[in-house]
């Protein structure tokens, strides 16, 4: 009894499922790109997310593309500002009933911590939507494998100022987290000196802190230090908790502790070089991106 029991379940599950696949509608594939930042409230920084669209446009003509922020506070911020920016969900929903049917979702963030694993669940569950998109793929983040870590150290030495003499230490400021994810600033800091000892990596919320940065660079007696944001865009953190003028920014405690300071504010999607690398991760996920 129980085998015909189980038998005629996995019957109705395949005449269910064969019904539905019978009556989906076969429509014409409409491909669209949702890059997905952090996001930013600054107007000057937004220079930078203009040149990623252009590169991304560029790279794939004819291809729509859509933005959204997954920082609810700068969404938040924007609109009242007069400036409607989506979540990622939103961003999906408006896709798929515009009639997109093959997405692919670009996360412009730099390391796959909080940020983008949220995006990931975002991403999974539209996926499991039984009528939706034919197909939808999410691109990593600028760091997301040893490959793109080697090519981020490669750009940082191919952007650090001309000015900069050898002798001169580099400060790089990421964001950090206490996500897993913040492993990758580690290793960073690894492939970076190995190159150039004088160069190291600190985060404003993870390890490095600038207290181990500035033991590091009295260690080192360095005299003249860079300090370069390791974020997409010189936003907040970049003009105020890097360059600012408060006590407690990362130039005023540099300085404090008798180092001569001078600060870059140029987000790293302002350069080529690491565009590059998030345009590359896009073509990766574009290509599982078709019938």
């Amino acid at each position: 009894m129980k085998k015909l029991i189980y038998a005629a379940v996995v019957l109705a599950m395949v005449l269910c499922a064969a019904n539905a696949y019978a009556h989906k509608e076969v429509r014409e594939m409409k491909k669209g790109i949702l890059l997905v930042a952090f996001g930013t409230s600054e107007g000057s920084a937004k220079v930078s997310f203009q040149h990623i669209e252009a590169k991304v446009k560029k790279a794939f003509p004819g291809v729509d593309v859509r933005w959204a922020y997954t920082s609810h506070i700068i969404r938040h911020k924007l609109a009242g500002q007069g400036e409607i920016i989506l979540s990622p969900a939103q961003a999906l929903a408006k896709m798929m009933d515009e009639g997109y049917t093959h997405v692919a979702v670009q996360s412009l963030h730099t390391i796959p911590g909080e940020e983008y694993h949220e995006l990931a669940m975002t991403v999974n569950g539209f996926k499991a939507m039984p009528v939706g998109f034919d197909r939808l793929i999410l691109g990593f983040p600028l760091l997301g494998a040893q490959d793109t870590v080697a090519k981020a150290v490669d750009a940082i030495f191919a952007t650090l100022p001309k000015a900069r003499k050898a002798n001169d230490a580099v400060v790089l400021m990421g964001h950090g987290t206490h996500h897993p994810g913040n492993i990758y600033y580690s290793a960073m800091n690894w492939q970076l000196q190995q190159k150039d000892p004088n160069i190291i990596m600190g985060t404003v919320e993870g390890y490095p802190e600038l207290g181990d940065v500035i033991a590091w660079l009295k260690e080192r007696k360095s005299g003249k230090v860079w300090l370069m944001p390791f974020m997409s865009v010189a936003g907040d953190h970049a003009k105020n908790d890097m360059a600012g003028d408060e006590e407690d920014s990362w130039k005023s405690r540099l300085t404090k502790a008798g180092f001569s300071c001078q600060t870059v504010l140029k987000g790293t999607a302002e350069y080529d070089e690491f565009v590059d690398i998030w345009v590359g991760q896009l073509a990766k996920a574009m290509t599982h991106c078709r019938p």
